[in-house]
């Protein structure tokens, strides 16, 4: 209920008006089964107007410290992160990612949309940076297809080190979907799952124009 409370009466009317999205390439992301989301990711509001746009529910894997603040905040973000289709991981400990890769294979088994920024992390500079690789790992293992999708204009919507949100053009790119079954089985190995991520991250790259750094955002941002 949430959700679609975020998606078409609360938050969607205002991203609409000040965002005035619009998407090219709709038609290209199934209307059914099991798919794989994988975005650029330069704001906060990137997750918003990916939510607000496409027609299917879409769901992301977030940490769940976001879901166990106290008093009105807490519930306050408590609301929002479950309005927004997130999904509560503990991804604390040595193999963090393991818990949000299964959580992601779980919501592909029902025939969902899982959404991932393959990034990691936000863009410090609005370059695109290298792809870590869990997002082929679940290709893979699931066959589910990836669909590319970048946000255009969220920075000018919602700058860095700003939490006003301002009057911008939001443009939503949808690529064509990417079919990784030729690799059945490959999902433990090193080289194939580099290849899909590399290949998808050239597809971001292509749709959003993005300059590509072959660096990851996280070592970057922890470098400054």
């Amino acid at each position: 209920m949430w959700y679609l409370l975020f998606k078409y009466v609360l938050i969607g009317p205002i991203l609409r008006v000040l965002g005035r999205p619009s998407v090219v390439g709709l038609d290209n992301l199934p209307t059914s089964g099991p798919v794989i989301v994988a975005g650029n990711h330069l704001t906060v509001v990137d997750s918003f107007f990916l939510v607000l746009l496409v027609r299917r529910r879409v769901t992301f894997i977030a940490k769940s410290e976001y879901f166990t603040g106290r008093g009105v905040k807490g519930a306050a973000l408590r609301w929002f992160y479950s309005a927004t289709g997130q999904v509560p991981v503990d991804r604390r400990g040595s193999a963090a990612s393991e818990p949000a890769l299964e959580a992601a294979k779980s919501v592909l088994r029902q025939g969902d949309i899982w959404a991932v920024y393959p990034e990691g992390t936000r863009s410090p500079d609005g370059r695109l940076y290298k792809g870590k690789t869990g997002m082929a790992r679940v290709a893979i293992e699931t066959g589910a297809p990836v669909v590319p999708v970048v946000v255009h204009g969220t920075l000018g919507f919602n700058p860095v080190g700003s939490r006003m949100w301002r009057p911008a053009k939001v443009r939503l790119v949808v690529g064509e979907p990417m079919d990784f079954s030729r690799y059945a089985g490959g999902q433990s190995n090193r080289v194939i799952i580099r290849a899909v991520t590399d290949q998808v991250m050239a597809s971001l790259a292509d749709l959003s124009g993005q300059e590509y750094v072959d660096v990851y955002a996280a070592d970057v941002k922890a470098a400054s």
